[in-house]
């Protein structure tokens, strides 16, 4: 056989506008918007061949952390990504100083895929399954375990068969003798320290709730009281009496509290089951994870504001059972599959937080296909109308039955974004969508960390 005929039909069958070696990546711009179900600012990185790769920013993230990678990027291929990444990712940082750096990995994936015709997972090392679990997030804004049960129980009915809700400070801060803190603490961690513009008292007024809610939990004097913890388990026991006792149902973020209180919550739900107790304490502090989850049978997990695969390892001896990074903090798509089979590696699970638009979702879904201790994809979504309808290429509804289902298409699988829909819900003092970015073509700095 010759093997010149061979290479030339190889490549025929290669989807793509002319060679993937020619690709280059020539504009990076933005369009940020709220409500889907948070503020994230969604990415498009522009090519020489006409091919658009999509990524977007986390939830609460500014959209410079992406921009200002922009003049590091124009003029590469971006199917070199992990070469890019490289490059990029002393950049990011935890929580939402990640965001720009897993934004733009998670695009140059898509680019890989669109240039190549193939699946991302595929790219990955192919599928471990077909359908990706979705648990239901749901806020317990209501006053009652059992009107919360009835929002989970609607959930249950719409095909969910994993749930999560809060169960926590801020359900029983108001309540008198719950507890025990000093003055004015509860109001800092109740203020908004998020968007734009404002006066000069209204931006110190943000910058205050913005401090008191960086105060990490050992700090802030904050405890349970009886009361408080017998109020927190009421709440959990008339919500498994209208869901029952047999669907997976994760405990959401606790609040600001100790170490300790953390234990006597766990100990005192673990008769209903938790599937997991999520964000007791800062992640950083991996010694008291080990001692949280000696002190507990309740599964214990964190991790959705770890960046990189080395922030995750010593979370990974301290002994905790389910590990919960978030794509657009932890370096995207490749470095939370590396974080997935390291977690096998010590018999942890991983389970994967996103609130973001379809696009976080899918590049989740395909890392959720292609790592095999996955147990469930978060969505937060499900009252929001127009979520499908941010792009195209995609079934609808995504979410479909509790599991997403990963179409056989190149990259993640989206054709493109409805500017028509984004436009609607733009961020408050946002002008438009995709609007140049030139100011950040030449931008430059010296960025070795080394000499």
């Amino acid at each position: 056989m010759n093997d010149t005929n061979t290479a030339g039909t190889i490549e025929s069958n290669v989807r793509t506008d002319s060679r993937p070696s020619d690709l280059r990546i020539t504009d990076i711009r933005v369009a940020e918007i709220i409500g889907a179900p948070f503020t994230s600012a969604l990415l498009k990185i522009y090519t020489n061949q006409g091919i658009v790769g999509l990524g977007e920013v986390r939830d609460g993230a500014s959209a410079t952390y992406a921009l200002m990678l922009k003049s590091r990027l124009l003029g590469e291929n971006p199917c070199d990504v992990d070469r890019l990444f490289r490059r990029i990712k002393q950049f990011g940082g935890h929580g939402r100083q990640g965001g720009g750096v897993s934004a733009v990995e998670i695009a140059l994936w898509d680019l890989a895929g669109k240039a190549y015709g193939v699946p991302i997972y595929q790219m990955l090392g192919g599928k471990f399954r077909d359908k990706v679990r979705v648990y239901c997030d749901t806020d317990a804004e209501k006053p009652s375990g059992t009107e919360t049960g009835k929002r989970l129980k609607e959930r249950m009915d719409r095909g969910f068969t994993f749930l999560k809700m809060d169960l926590g400070l801020m359900q029983i801060a108001h309540i008198p003798g719950a507890v025990v803190g000093p003055a004015g603490v509860l109001d800092g961690l109740r203020g908004n320290p998020r968007g734009r513009g404002g006066s000069l008292d209204e931006r110190k007024a943000r910058n205050l709730a913005y401090d008191a809610q960086n105060v990490m939990h050992p700090f802030t004097g904050l405890h349970f009281t009886e009361k408080g913890i017998d109020l927190l388990e009421q709440y959990i026991h008339e919500v498994r009496q209208v869901i029952g006792d047999e669907i997976p149902l994760a405990i959401d973020h606790v609040g600001h509290i100790s170490l300790q209180d953390g234990i006597r919550l766990a100990r005192r739900i673990e008769k209903y089951a938790p599937a997991w107790l999520e964000d007791v304490i800062p992640w950083q502090y991996t010694e008291q994870y080990r001692q949280l989850q000696q002190a507990t049978s309740v599964p214990i997990c964190t991790g959705e504001d770890i960046y990189l695969k080395e922030g995750f390892e010593p979370l990974l001896k301290s002994g905790i059972s389910v590990i919960h990074p978030d794509l657009l903090t932890s370096g995207g798509i490749l470095e939370t599959k590396k974080i997935g089979d390291a977690a096998q590696d010590h018999g942890i699970a991983m389970a994967i937080h996103m609130a973001e638009s379809p696009i976080a979702a899918m590049a989740a879904a395909h890392v959720a296909v292609a790592t095999e201790n996955f147990m469930a994809l978060e969505y937060h979504s499900v009252e929001v109308d127009w979520w499908d309808d941010i792009v195209t290429g995609l079934p609808k509804p995504l979410v479909k039955n509790g599991f997403i289902t990963v179409p056989d298409r190149p990259g993640l699988g989206i054709d493109d974004v409805v500017d028509e829909v984004i436009s609607q819900h733009l961020q408050e003092g946002v002008k438009g969508i995709w609007q140049p970015t030139d100011h950040w073509n030449d931008e430059f700095s010296w960025d070795r960390t080394w000499s």
